[in-house]
């Protein structure tokens, strides 16, 4: 579990590197924790499939302690929207304290399942009356705090907040705490921006177009404070969302945005479920990365995004696991692919040419749109980027006489077994053999913060 050294020399049985296997490849580790050209000393045999750690590009922390806490029927058609007074009651308990002590189990449980890097969409700022902290920023350094234990990257985006709908209306009362003006929510920008490192970015989040006016988020896209940097936002998740913006604006969501916004590389567009073939064709044109959490828009009954022309048109997209109701990257990919086979009653949809492989092609994908949206150097295994990289379990009979050919597409669909064995996170290994290093403690103290919140 100690720090790796200087340089540190592996040789991988199979490596994933350029998108595709390499078998018998070596590369190096430096003392920052990057990727390094291989260097002459003995390398560390590292037998078995080695690959890019997947980033996660959507992440509200704190949801993953009410995870199987909003399954039963209530007394009419339940939805997003009933299943998110649920989430409000539960957020109204949340203090700076009890944050940390999920973020940090969520991290460690990330880590084991492959994610090495998380982008966390931030609304949870103020008091639960809307009265700020004494320490403004108090629940965003509880999140940084939990990346630092675990061990993960952390891309951290602080959500700007506003009315509580497309028509303008004030925040409700359990809105309240997520609320900013814009000059508050740049004070917060630039004190997070000054605690940047190799293993933090700070950017930026519009909750959705019906939280933030436009004349409120455009002040913020045009400040000195967001020149540069990752931005995200929730849109088209929800029909009910689309026919507020018709209604309101007389534009479906991402149709209005494009219309009012300079949406390129540095955009990201969660769930974007709902898209016209239009839609889809823009979005793929501006290079934006479509944020998708396949296992949460299905347990929200959100829909289903258009995959296959979405890839067609050579878009961008990245995985994230949301609410958490699952972690895990393999389910988040299986369950993209697997919406897309049960819509259009087809298999291997992802896969848009003959011969490819849906695993290839998903994994790929993923880590390119996640790196992106991130904006950290993540997402391969190439000179100077980090070295966050995990190992599967050669001795699975699951992996047993697999190849290049098929290894991947067993990893994705062949079962639940837990395939990911080591985790390397910075040029730090923070799993080995299945165990977190700071597991039991991270756990305990996790526990404990669910008692308290049950007595609460």
């Amino acid at each position: 579990m100690s720090n790796v050294p200087a340089v540190y020399t592996f040789k991988a049985r199979h490596l994933w590197q350029a998108a595709a296997w390499h078998g018998e490849a070596a590369f190096s580790v430096d003392d920052r924790g990057r990727i390094a050209a291989a260097s002459a000393e003995s390398p560390q045999l590292l037998d078995s499939w080695v690959l890019p750690g997947m980033p996660n590009l959507h992440s509200h922390a704190f949801q993953r302690a009410m995870a199987g806490l909003a399954e039963r029927r209530g007394p009419g058609d339940d939805s997003f929207w009933t299943w998110r007074e649920t989430m409000y009651g539960f957020a109204a308990r949340i203090d700076p304290e009890t944050l940390q002590a999920i973020a940090a189990q969520l991290y460690v449980e990330m880590l084991k399942a492959g994610y090495t890097q998380v982008c966390e969409f931030h609304y949870l700022h103020h008091q639960p009356d809307g009265t700020p902290y004494a320490q403004p920023e108090a629940m965003s350094l509880a999140l940084i705090e939990a990346a630092r234990e675990a061990g993960i990257a952390l891309t951290l985006l602080p959500v700007l907040y506003v009315s509580g709908g497309f028509d303008g209306r004030p925040l409700s009362q359990r809105q309240r705490r997520f609320g900013h003006d814009v000059d508050s929510y740049l004070s917060l920008l630039a004190s997070l921006r000054k605690l940047e490192n190799d293993n933090l970015r700070v950017g930026a989040a519009l909750h959705s177009l019906r939280a933030v006016p436009e004349q409120i988020w455009r002040k913020v896209i045009e400040s000195e404070a967001l020149k540069s940097g990752p931005i995200h936002i929730h849109i088209a998740e929800q029909i009910g969302e689309v026919q507020d913006c018709l209604a309101t604006r007389g534009a479906r969501p991402v149709e209005w945005l494009f219309n009012h916004a300079q949406v390129d590389k540095r955009w990201c567009l969660v769930h974007a479920t709902h898209l016209t073939d239009a839609e889809t064709a823009q979005l793929a044109r501006s290079g934006a990365i479509a944020g998708l959490c396949p296992t949460t828009e299905a347990n929200l009954g959100d829909g289903l995004f258009p995959l296959a022309h979405y890839l067609d048109a050579a878009g961008t997209l990245g995985i994230g696991s949301d609410s958490h109701i699952s972690i895990s990257p393999v389910e988040e990919l299986r369950w993209l692919e697997y919406g897309q086979r049960l819509s259009t009653r087809h298999r291997n949809v992802a896969a848009r040419r003959a011969e490819d492989s849906v695993g290839e092609t998903l994994w790929r994908a993923a880590l390119k749109g996640g790196a992106q949206a991130a904006d950290l150097p993540i997402g391969s295994l190439a000179e100077a980027q980090r070295a966050d990289f995990i190992v599967l379990d050669h001795e699975s009979p699951l992996l047993a006489a697999r190849d290049e050919r098929s290894a991947m597409d067993s990893f994705l669909f062949a079962g639940n077994t837990p395939l990911v064995r080591h985790v390397m996170a910075g040029g730090r290994w923070v799993v080995r053999d299945f165990q977190h290093r700071d597991e039991a403690r991270i756990a305990a103290r996790y526990r404990m913060a669910m008692k308290r919140l049950t007595e609460a």
